[in-house]
């Protein structure tokens, strides 16, 4: 596995990518930490999110943020994470309705993020997710120091 900046991965099945989850989770910095997770529709986005969540201990439904833009989830020891949907948004401004700016979120797991540019705290981690055969490959690049710590950490986050 590598320690770089960059970290490619093949994910062969929802099983794969629920693995994937779980080491980002025990890997993820205590601090807090954001996310981009880019793809086309069906690229597995919100199906990495969701393990992510489960992992960390969130519990009851996992909603898709799709509609609602975002959505909060409470952590155990008192943090919250953030669930992004950006897809449905026309122009970043959109976002300071969304009360954000006051969210000190643990995490922040942000979907199509492009569409947010600019108005979104910067990411640590930018995860790229694409469809390749019957699963899929997986681009995960550092975008912060915090971030570069994190791959890092991902050889020795062990479930």
């Amino acid at each position: 596995m590598s320690t770089g900046a960059t970290l490619r991965l093949q994910l062969d099945d929802p099983a794969a990518t629920a693995a994937l989850a779980a080491r980002l989770a025990v890997a993820q910095p205590r601090g807090g930490a954001v996310v981009h997770l880019h793809g086309d529709l069906g690229a597995g986005k919100s199906t990495l999110a969701r393990a992510w969540l489960r992992h960390l201990g969130v519990e009851g439904t996992v909603r898709s943020p799709t509609y609602t833009l975002v959505e909060r989830y409470p952590l155990p020891g008192g943090n919250e994470a953030l669930h992004l949907d950006l897809y449905r948004i026309g122009d970043p401004g959109e976002l300071e309705f969304l009360g954000l700016d006051e969210s000190a979120g643990a995490l922040w797991l942000v979907e199509w993020p492009q569409r947010g540019a600019g108005a979104l705290p910067a990411a640590d981690l930018a995860v790229y997710l694409a469809i390749a055969g019957d699963g899929r490959s997986v681009r995960i690049d550092a975008c912060s120091p915090t971030g570069r710590d994190w791959l890092g950490r991902l050889g020795d986050a062990h479930l």
